[in-house]
C-alpha cells in the first residue's frame, strides 16, 4: 500500500512538472484581451488592446492585472492545500499535492 502511494505521488509530481511547461491562451472581446497561462493555471502574461484604455498606460494596467490574478491564484491554491490536508487527515501520505493545488 505504501509503495503504491509513493508511486502515485511520483506520478502526480511528474504531471505537475509537465503542466508547468505547457502554455494555454484565453481570450475575450474578440481577442481584445488575451491571457497566457501555464498548464497549472498560473498567469504569465496579459495583453490588453490599447483601444480599450483610451490613451492610458496599457503596460501598467497589464502588469497590475497580471499581479492581481497571480495573487488570487496563490491564495486559492493555499486554501485548496489547507482543505485537502484537513480532509485527508489521517491518510498518512506526506507531501501529497494534487495538480492545480
Amino acid at each position: 500500500m505504501m509503495q503504491q502511494a509513493q508511486q502515485m505521488q511520483g506520478k502526480l509530481a511528474e504531471l505537475q512538472d509537465e503542466l508547468a511547461k505547457r502554455t494555454v491562451t484565453g481570450s475575450a472581446g474578440g481577442g481584445m484581451v488575451t491571457v497566457e497561462a501555464d498548464g497549472k493555471g498560473t498567469v504569465k502574461r496579459i495583453k490588453i488592446d490599447p483601444s480599450l484604455i483610451g490613451g492610458g498606460d496599457v503596460e501598467l494596467l497589464e502588469d497590475l492585472v497580471t499581479v492581481a490574478v497571480g495573487d488570487a491564484q496563490q491564495k486559492a491554491a493555499a486554501l485548496g492545500q489547507d482543505e485537502m490536508a484537513r480532509l485527508a487527515g489521517g491518510l498518512g501520505i506526506p507531501g501529497l499535492k494534487l495538480p492545480f493545488m
